[in-house]
């Protein structure tokens, strides 16, 4: 039987026509997808603008579904999950993103530092720390090694707090000095509680050397110094303190009177107080040097060398509590009112969120900012 050629002469056309045909269904439905996908995109925006969260992240979503290779479409999706508080959907976007092979070393970095942010948003901080970790040496360093700090500052671990300080500090991201010595106080204070005082006291001196305007070492060593009984060595410490910080002579104001227990040292403690309170008049140095007066009815006229320098109610109080009344009886009631009514004065306030409390903090409780109070009570400010 002899092949028909003629059927191949008709086959001809009519697969090219069949080609043909197929290739334009894929084009018409790829500008389909792909004016589906942008539409999806702008309206997830659109909600996002007008703080839709749940329509954009039920636009982000569809748009990934129709364009699951974007990138961008996953991290926007994934820092929204983050900002509602669903972490465990933002880290399975970010992780899913990791696990692509097409992603380039940059983008990978970025997913990497996105999970690093959903962990630590969500409090898993063991797992932040290992993210973070990784992230050395990419375009993230600085940025996750501040993160880290915030973790170890957190959960009190101030070695690898000193490590990760000591760090960004040979970086060109900003002086870490100060902060490296509250780490190294916080680490003398340990070793202290444990009986390790000569540990403890070769901390303090380190750290008064890596941050020489930064009060707390010399404070810290000098009320260790008086525990331990070493008193002329605490009077010696707190000298330098006017020399290096005079502004937080007022925190040492009781030390000073604590730590001055012969003549020789009453008299250097007392001038040294009387020089601070002429540079800056504050109630604590006022009672401070009245402790060490030897003439009781003399020292109270500070309280009222202080009332001529600022209205203090604290002052006013004070020398109230002392004086003697034609009427007796009464006194006790009213001092206990201008007791009650001078207790808020007493407090100290934090400047960068306001936290007041009734003793000084070199770490601020509230917004845990470093050296954020003021060495002055709220009534002096």
């Amino acid at each position: 039987m002899e092949f028909d050629f003629t059927w191949l002469l008709l086959g001809f056309p009519a697969a090219f026509a069949l080609g043909w045909l197929a290739s334009r269904f894929d084009l018409r439905q790829l500008r389909i997808e792909n004016r589906q996908a942008p539409k999806a995109y702008f309206r997830g925006l659109n909600f996002l603008l007008n703080e839709q969260q749940d329509q954009a992240i039920d636009a982000f979503i569809e748009a990934v579904q129709n364009d699951p290779d974007t990138s961008e479409l996953h991290f926007a999706l994934g820092n929204l999950f983050r900002r509602r508080g669903e972490y465990d959907r933002a880290v399975r976007v970010h992780e899913h993103l990791m696990s692509r092979g097409d992603l380039t070393q940059p983008e990978r970095n970025r997913a990497q530092n996105a999970i690093a942010l959903d962990y630590l948003k969500a409090g898993l901080l063991d797992r932040a720390e290992v993210a973070l970790r990784k992230l050395e040496g990419t375009s993230y360093q600085e940025e996750a090694r501040l993160a880290l700090l915030s973790i170890y500052e957190r959960s009190s671990d101030w070695t690898q707090a000193t490590e990760i300080a000591a760090k960004l500090d040979s970086s060109s991201h900003g002086s870490f000095g100060v902060r490296q010595a509250h780490y190294l106080c916080e680490q003398a204070k340990v070793s202290s509680a444990a009986g390790a005082t000569e540990h403890a006291l070769a901390l303090f001196k380190r750290a008064a050397a890596l941050a020489p305007a930064s009060p707390r070492p010399l404070i810290e060593q000098a009320k260790l110094e008086n525990q331990l009984g070493l008193h002329a060595e605490a009077l010696n410490t707190l000298l330098q303190l006017e020399q290096s910080a005079p502004q937080a002579l007022p925190l040492a104001a009781e030390l000073l009177a604590n730590v001055s227990i012969n003549g020789q040292q009453q008299v250097a403690a007392l001038a040294l107080l009387k020089r601070s309170y002429a540079a800056m008049p504050s109630v604590d140095v006022v009672e401070a040097i009245i402790k060490l007066d030897s003439d009781t009815h003399s020292a109270r006229d500070w309280y009222v060398k202080h009332l001529e320098n600022q209205p203090s109610l604290v002052a006013a109080t004070r020398w109230i509590a002392g004086e003697r009344f034609e009427n007796e009886q009464p006194h006790g009631l009213v001092q206990r009112a201008l007791d009650q009514a001078t207790k808020p004065l007493m407090r100290y306030r934090c400047a960068a969120c306001g936290f007041e409390a009734t003793q000084h903090f070199w770490h601020c409780p509230g917004c845990q900012a470093w050296d954020s109070y003021s060495a002055r009570r709220i009534e002096e400010l």
